[in-house]
């Protein structure tokens, strides 16, 4: 099983969350979005320079800040 976060993956790439690294807060807001640990996710794409990076939980997209998938740690597939 390979452990990467969440920025680090490459478009197209899918994998389960493993743990977020952080506070309270980055934990709540992500898990108001439906992503929490257990959850599979795609990467759907990123913008070059650190933007942002948008994902597919379930059946929606969310963009995140690369901060925040920075801290997200995932098991890719």
């Amino acid at each position: 099983m390979n452990k990467i976060s969440l920025a680090q993956m490459s478009a197209g790439q899918s994998g389960a969350i493993i743990n977020i690294h952080g506070g309270h807060g980055i934990r709540r807001k992500l898990d108001a979005m439906g992503m929490r640990r257990g959850v599979k996710i795609t990467k759907v794409s990123a913008q070059i320079m650190q933007g942002p990076v948008i994902v597919r939980v379930g059946s929606a997209q969310i963009a995140l800040g690369f901060g925040m998938a920075r801290n997200i740690l995932i098991a890719v597939d």
